[in-house]
């Protein structure tokens, strides 16, 4: 196993045997700094219990296995030195969607996208093909795959292997930067971004206003994590179902949600009731369930009987259930994120960044109002919500702030609900015996609790209930400010540089201030959206297999409003 990582990617994945293999080679050599990244495409996911070898050979494997719904899943077991990406779906559908270097392939097929594997290929890669026929000899020849031998694979069958000769001059990896960082924000976002460094081995210095973390939009009583639906299954809806399925395996590695303040993460997976609008809305939600066939453990589709009877108050329309969602709050969140970082972690609070700039060294260094150096490293990760356009460089993102007010209640002033219910609202299971309900959005910059918002909290709970609740209730609650863009996609990579002119067609060819990221604009999504946001950050530092489609990284690319831009001139 080559030192560092080792990037595998297996077209035809079975029952894992050929990740059984990979596994066993790398146990082999404990004192080898390796680690495996197996890509692994499977037509759809498959259960546990048809991988049992593998599950029983891998502690942890089988606590983490995902559901089957479309999408890149990845898996971590540091125990193992082993990142697993599953990717459900077609080969050559999947091809050209990886972003990765892949190191060896496994093909137990003929692929008719060779093309594409050239396009993944490192330099000196190779290629495991079983019984190739003379037709698919001569088209990896003409690929650029030169045969290299023989070996005999599990029940008898041969393998040939290749090695992989660019025709043209392919540049190597490169380089890993030197794993310093400062992070700007302890909110969740920045939280996770110093989480994802420090599991890499980074020493990363965060940078706070406050004086602990998650004390603006992440300092909410309970956020609620639930998937986004659609007919289409949209890009929207395939960047949140795969952040709302990644932050859950996310906190499992942090120990787990639960209710009381022992577990890691205070929260409940008690389930989302997802309530239709109107009739038509029933209509389109019983569709979109029906057309892709998910697992009933991700959503189920209730009648209006049913719909009532797990709301507990009469309802006319239907409701999507998701039974794995629920409530978290996310200080705790960002609490365990930081614990976890250990000594790789250091604190500057109540210190606000205003001003970051290259020294002579080439340098980030990162000042406060009077001037005063905070901290310096060659990379910075802009975490901070509204305060990223104070800084110079960011000054361009089309970033904005709404204002939310959620309304608190004694439980004894409003139902006691066993599951977190939304439609124009939210509502949760009582947090300390307190009810959640909200978030308004209003453009305003006011920090105050209106008693208007109020009202139109209780309102909003009135129609979803049936009858009013809450009614002269004391004037409680949080006001918080989500930070976003005009897509509602956050902004997700290298920052683009904004001073210049030239014209650009690719994201590729936009200008980008070298050590400069942002983790932005994550709206109301924030819990779900800071573990997978930054996964792909540390990935794209680290060059790294994305875990998401190239597609969806796309999406998020912070340059991608001034290519808009850029492609008019």
């Amino acid at each position: 196993m080559a030192d560092a990582r080792h990037v595998v990617l297996d077209t035809a994945f079975g029952n894992g045997e050929q990740l059984l293999a990979a596994l066993a080679r790398l146990r082999a050599a404990p004192d080898v700094a390796g680690r495996l990244h197996y890509l692994a495409i499977v037509p759809a996911i498959p259960a546990v219990d048809a991988i049992g070898d593998l599950a029983a050979a891998v502690p942890g494997l089988a606590a983490q296995w995902p559901l089957d719904v479309p999408g890149l899943h990845r898996l971590h077991l540091p125990a193992e030195r082993l990142t697993l990406d599953l990717l459900a779906g077609a080969a050559d559908a999947w091809l050209p969607e990886i972003v990765a270097h892949v190191d060896e392939f496994i093909v137990p097929a003929p692929l008719q996208a060779l093309r594409a594997l050239q396009r993944l290929a490192a330099p000196g890669a190779t290629l495991r093909i079983r019984q190739p026929d003379e037709g698919a000899l001569r088209n990896l020849r003409a690929a650029g795959f030169s045969a290299i031998g023989e070996a005999a694979a599990p029940a008898g069958a041969l393998w040939q292997r290749f090695s992989y000769t660019s025709r043209k001059p392919q540049p190597p990896r490169p380089p890993r930067p030197e794993r310093r960082a400062v992070v700007i924000g302890a909110g969740v976002a920045g939280s996770a971004a110093c989480e994802r460094l420090a599991a890499r081995g980074w020493q990363v210095t965060l940078i706070e206003r406050h004086d602990a973390p998650a004390q603006e939009a992440s300092g909410n009583r309970a956020g609620i994590f639930m998937p986004l639906l659609s007919k289409d299954d949209n890009i929207p809806t395939r960047l949140a179902r795969a952040a709302y399925l990644y932050a859950q395996r996310a906190w499992q590695q942090l120990g787990g949600i639960g209710p009381d303040a022992s577990a890691p993460i205070r929260g409940e997976q008690c389930g989302v009731l997802q309530l239709a609008r109107d009739a038509a809305h029933a209509v389109l939600q019983k569709e979109v369930v029906d057309t892709w066939r998910y697992p009933q453990d991700y959503v189920r589709w209730l009648d209006p009987q049913q719909a009532s009877a797990m709301l507990g108050a009469p309802t006319p329309y239907g409701a999507w259930h998701f039974p794995r969602g629920g409530w978290a709050t996310p200080a705790t969140a960002c609490r365990a994120m930081l614990q976890s970082c250990g000594d790789k972690l250091r604190r500057v609070f109540h210190s606000e960044a205003l001003r970051i700039e290259r020294g002579a060294d080439g340098e980030w260094r990162v000042l406060d109002a009077a001037g005063r150096l905070l901290a310096g490293a060659p990379t910075v990760v802009i975490a901070n919500g509204a305060g990223a356009t104070t800084l110079e460089q960011a000054r361009g993102l089309p970033l904005y702030s709404m204002r939310g007010q959620v309304t608190h209640l004694q439980e004894g002033d409003f139902p006691r609900l066993s599951l977190v219910v939304c439609r124009e609202a939210y509502m949760t299971p009582p947090v300390d015996g307190i009810v959640c309900v909200g978030a308004t959005y209003d453009r305003s910059a006011d920090r105050s609790l209106w008693q208007s918002s109020q009202d139109e909290n209780l309102q909003r709970a009135e129609e979803i209930l049936g009858r009013p609740h809450g009614a002269g209730a004391p004037l409680q609650g949080r006001v918080g400010f989500r930070t976003m863009a005009p897509d509602r996609l956050p902004l997700v990579g290298p920052l683009p540089d904004d001073s210049g002119q030239q014209r650009a067609e690719r994201p590729r060819d936009l200008p980008r201030h070298a050590g400069l990221y942002t983790l932005l604009g994550y709206a109301s999504r924030g819990l779900i959206w800071a573990p997978l946001a930054a996964e792909i950050l540390a990935c794209q530092l680290e060059d790294e297999p994305l875990p998401i489609e190239a597609t969806l990284a796309a999406a998020l690319d912070p340059g991608r409003f001034l290519l808009k831009q850029r492609r008019k001139l």
